[in-house]
């Protein structure tokens, strides 16, 4: 079976993810990407509303794991104990191997699970390809990057195609 680089909807944030609606769909494991998903890039604190939100979730019987490509020493694992949720860094998205080992972490399964990012060839693709649902978020912020500007205008047509596959 061919791997789709198309999500199963496009939402403005990770908080526009209602855990009520979640939950209704058997949701009880939701893996993240950090950077620009949850955080803006070398933010180490979550904000409230992202606070609010993972309170939500917990309140639905929903856990939050952070499963990031940072490489950056510490930026995960803090941003994460400041959340009060495990994570997981240099998962090497969009491979399948680090949804698998997230998953097994948590003793969940790819039908109980999302992953939410803010990119198409590696969050996306990645969830896919281990078979768990793949949710979109437009990215928190473009700025200080050209390179940026450029991955995000390739993956438009795809962004396009997901708007019409609403999962929620």
């Amino acid at each position: 079976m061919p791997i789709s680089p198309i999500p199963q909807g496009v939402y403005p944030s990770v908080t526009a993810l209602d855990p009520k609606a979640l939950r209704a769909k058997g949701i009880t494991l939701v893996l993240a990407d950090l950077d620009n998903t949850l955080a803006p890039y070398k933010v180490l604190e979550p904000d409230p509303e992202v606070a609010a939100w993972k309170e939500a979730l917990e309140r639905e019987g929903i856990q939050l794991f952070i499963l990031s490509n940072s490489r950056k020493p510490g930026r995960a694992q803090q941003y994460a104990e400041a959340l009060g949720v495990p994570f997981q860094g240099h998962s090497g998205k969009p491979k399948k191997a680090g949804y698998l080992r997230a998953m097994e972490r948590m003793g969940r399964g790819p039908r109980e699970t999302v992953m939410v990012g803010d990119q198409i060839f590696t969050d996306i693709l990645g969830a896919n390809n281990a078979g768990v649902v793949p949710l979109l978020v437009e990215p928190i912020r473009l700025a200080g990057n050209p390179a940026r500007y450029v991955r995000y205008a390739i993956e438009t047509p795809f962004r396009m195609l997901g708007r019409r596959r609403r999962f929620l």
